[in-house]
């Protein structure tokens, strides 16, 4: 059964067109993670879930309630629904205790079950009972960021959204609080609904990945499903990086600078584009002849910029106990299955489109 279902939305600010048909599920007691470059109206779509603003059309079903048709719907307290900020929002002026259990109503709840439920709540996202009596400011971010999350579940909501939560944290602070967040909302089990733009996060906290393309959604699956089968080339680069080779596929495989290589998906024969991610890239052997021309020491790997035969670019990730300087001649092999999509060609007006001949990815 699914706690969450959008319909059709779409929503313009003006000439500005935001959202156009985006359509979406989330399963009780689930994850899902928008992803989607900056502008692809992400933000937006959890506002309307949310109820902060009315899509021009479209319905939101929320726990079987039709909270949002059209312009019509329910005010953002009726929801039932947790939002955690970007950066947190807590009440700088409220201790955490306080700002845990602002929203349990004082008429229908005695203080020793509010403070039954902060702690709780504080215990839930890992946090020491002792900083129920700080206040924000004493915190770190991380720490804001679970408060935060303690905030959104007090009432018990039947959905939580997580706007960006993390994007504010330093690199070693994100992945700690990431992986405490994850781990209350699984042992909450609420669900959830995540906007993001790093494909690291989504693919780790996520049930289900929703990639949005231009205010619509391009693909939504298993977190490794659309990782293993991204449906077009957009979406193949938004979950991590990745060279693009030109090539052809013939008889049910990619034909490019590095020879012939099995594909993930079934094409038609035609020109494509060949997704290549640096993970797929191996050094030695006899594979296809490449030269260094650029190397970046990443610690624990080094990135290598290799130009192929045909003058093409190919990006490899290798062991950074490996040094290979820039003109060193080296031979590659791919690993597994690559990605073939048609064609992208510029037309006149400088409109992209895919090269006859390949269908739809």
């Amino acid at each position: 059964m699914s706690t969450l279902s959008i319909r059709d939305l779409h929503k313009s600010y003006g000439a500005v067109r935001v959202l156009a048909g985006a359509g979406l599920d989330a399963a009780d007691g689930t994850s899902t993670a928008i992803l989607g470059p900056s502008g692809c109206g992400k933000t937006t779509l959890l506002r309307l879930v949310a109820g902060f603003d009315r899509p021009d059309a479209g319905t939101i079903v929320l726990a079987g309630r039709e909270v949002t048709a059209g312009r019509r719907g329910l005010a953002p307290d009726k929801r039932d629904i947790g939002y955690v900020a970007q950066e947190g929002a807590l009440f700088p002026h409220l201790t955490v205790h306080a700002n845990i259990a602002y929203g349990l109503s004082r008429r229908t709840t005695t203080a020793s079950a509010r403070r039954s439920r902060v702690g709780e709540l504080l215990e839930l996202v890992s946090l020491d009972q002792a900083l129920s009596r700080r206040y924000p400011h004493e915190l770190s971010g991380g720490q804001q960021q679970r408060v935060a999350l303690a905030r959104a579940l007090a009432r018990r909501p039947a959905l939580v959204l997580l706007d960006e939560p993390f994007s504010s944290l330093d690199t070693a602070l994100r992945a700690a609080t990431r992986a405490a967040v994850a781990a209350a909302l699984r042992a909450a089990g609420v669900t959830t609904l995540l906007v993001t733009h790093d494909p690291a996060e989504a693919l780790a906290l996520a049930d289900q990945v929703a990639v949005m393309h231009r205010g619509a959604f391009a693909q939504a699956g298993p977190a490794r499903d659309v990782y293993a089968r991204p449906a077009d080339l957009d979406t193949a680069r938004l979950l991590g990086p990745g060279s693009i080779l030109p090539g052809t596929v013939t008889a049910g495989a990619a034909v490019c600078a590095l020879g012939v290589l099995p594909i993930a998906e079934p094409r038609p024969d035609g020109d494509a584009d060949v997704f290549v991610r640096p993970g797929q890239v191996r050094l030695g052997g006899t594979g296809a002849p490449a030269t260094v021309v650029a190397a970046e020491f990443l610690g624990a790997d080094t990135m290598l910029t290799l130009r192929l035969a045909d003058g093409s670019t190919l990006d490899a990730r290798v062991d950074g106990t490996v040094t290979h300087g820039v003109g060193t001649s080296v031979t590659v092999d791919v690993i597994g299955a690559v990605h073939a999509y048609p064609r992208r060609v510029v037309g006149e007006r400088g409109v992209t489109a895919a090269a006859p001949g390949l269908g739809a990815a």
